[in-house]
């Protein structure tokens, strides 16, 4: 089975599959009112560990909507809020752990 993400902005979570099965949810942040996250059908097209300017937190995995991704944050208290840009910001631990379980390509449905 293929693994796949699963986002839900008006719930801050991120949910992992493998096929129909859940592996792990995890809480994010997502994006505010006047930048909201895209809803939509995406994919992981590159990943970038420590990317520069630090408030992409420790991992950076961009996706095929330019300039959005799905990344680590140097502000955890703002987990579970709608305070991004349109980015999906998650706990650092979470996003290692995320990014070592899915390639490049995963696909990412975006919804309310």
């Amino acid at each position: 089975m293929a693994r796949w993400i699963e986002v839900s902005t008006s719930k801050h979570r991120l949910r992992l599959y493998d096929g129909n099965r859940l592996i792990k949810s995890y809480p994010i942040a997502t994006g505010k009112i006047l930048t909201a996250t895209p809803f939509g059908t995406y994919t992981i097209i590159n990943k970038q560990p420590n990317p520069p300017g630090h408030v992409f937190g420790v991992l950076w995995m961009g996706l095929s909507r330019p300039h959005y991704g799905i990344h680590g944050t140097n502000n955890p208290s703002l987990i579970g809020k709608s305070v991004s840009h349109g980015c999906i910001r998650m706990f650092n631990h979470d996003v290692l752990e995320l990014s070592s379980n899915v390639p490049i390509g995963t696909k990412v449905l975006i919804h309310k």
